[in-house]
């Protein structure tokens, strides 16, 4: 069963590319990304799996936060396709 979790990220070195990261999250099972270094993911892992498998495409330096949406959420301006990928996945 899938499962829909919030992920926020401090990616501490400065001008590395980070498209490894990028497209790791874009290949989940579905994903939105309407802010800056926060993503709201669906897949079937847990969040320690979450977590463990965003850490090979980061530094050990960086901050990562996996946390499991209880299904409840409130949000503004994100636009009409955010809000409705939002109300789908919550």
């Amino acid at each position: 069963m899938s499962s829909t979790y919030v992920v926020s990220y401090d990616l501490k070195a400065p001008g590395k590319d980070y498209s490894e990261l990028i497209e790791y999250l874009q290949s989940l099972e579905d994903w939105w990304h309407g802010l800056g270094s926060t993503w709201v993911v669906v897949t079937s892992m847990t969040a320690r799996q979450l977590r463990d498998a965003i850490k090979a495409h980061t530094d050990s330096n960086d901050r990562v936060l996996v946390v499991m949406s209880s299904g409840v959420g409130a949000w503004r301006g994100l636009g009409a396709s955010g809000n409705e990928w939002l109300q789908e996945h919550l």
